[in-house]
């Protein structure tokens, strides 16, 4: 399994240099930063050794664009249920519940982990994209955490997880795939009248489902085929009354 660690939209170079020597400390390499500063003196005199990590980082211009590819999206934050719509950052996982959540996602997959901006962590809509949200159990006293500690105690957890092998593990489905699947869910509440004011919260608390289910690329398929099955029977039996 690789682990990807994306950094959406930092605001100090030092803090990047920090996450890269975090990165080398436990063993990883991927690390994407999404419309990063610029990378300077301060960054590189940071991360020290685990310079090589930090040469080799993706810069991009979306968070769509760091999880390209991903099997699992993980995004993370110190308010859990802490919103007006508290199922934006509900269920969470803590780190060790994230690794035994993901054991399971076997040697070609990926685990993206996405951490927010220094001064206000993951938006909204950045965390609507994640499969699972993680929470690392803090003082309430002061639950905000350093960008680069924060990234320490995940891939801490992480560093030792067991990825299986691929004889053991089916291929699950891409990031990709899933988002085919809750597209499809959506333009499936249009087709069925579904209340208009109910229809943010559940759409995230499907793509939450789907995040946990740990969904094979076969059984996303399968459960698109059943929408379709459902939307051709809809259309055959419009203007009459069902029973």
């Amino acid at each position: 399994m690789e682990i990807r660690t994306i950094l959406v939209e930092p605001k100090l170079e030092e803090n990047i240099g920090a996450v890269a020597r975090v990165l080398k400390n436990f063993g990883f390499s991927e690390l994407y930063l999404v419309k990063p500063p610029d990378i300077g003196e301060k960054a590189k005199a940071v991360a020290s050794h685990a310079y090589d990590v930090l040469r080799a980082c993706e810069n991009v211009d979306s968070v769509e664009e760091a999880t390209t590819n991903s099997t699992i999206v993980a995004g993370t934050t110190s308010k859990y249920g802490i919103s007006a719509n508290k199922h934006l950052r509900m269920p969470f996982f803590s780190p060790r519940q994230l690794k035994d959540k993901v054991k399971g996602i076997g040697k070609s997959g990926i685990l993206s982990i996405l951490f927010g901006s220094e001064d206000r962590g993951l938006k909204r809509e950045e965390l609507m994209l994640c499969d699972m949200i993680v929470c690392i159990p803090t003082s309430p006293g002061y639950p905000v955490m350093n960008l680069s500690h924060a990234v320490a105690v995940v891939l801490y957890e992480l560093s030792g997880v067991d990825i299986g092998t691929a004889a053991e593990t089916a291929k699950l489905a891409r990031v990709e795939d899933k988002e085919r699947l809750f597209m499809h869910l959506k333009t499936f509440l249009d087709k069925i009248d579904y209340k208009e004011h109910k229809k943010d919260k559940t759409l995230l608390m499907l793509r939450r489902i789907l995040g946990r289910a740990e969904l094979t690329g076969r059984e996303a398929q399968t459960l698109r085929g059943i929408l379709r099955k459902a939307e051709w029977k809809i259309g055959t039996n419009k203007g009459r009354r069902i029973s």
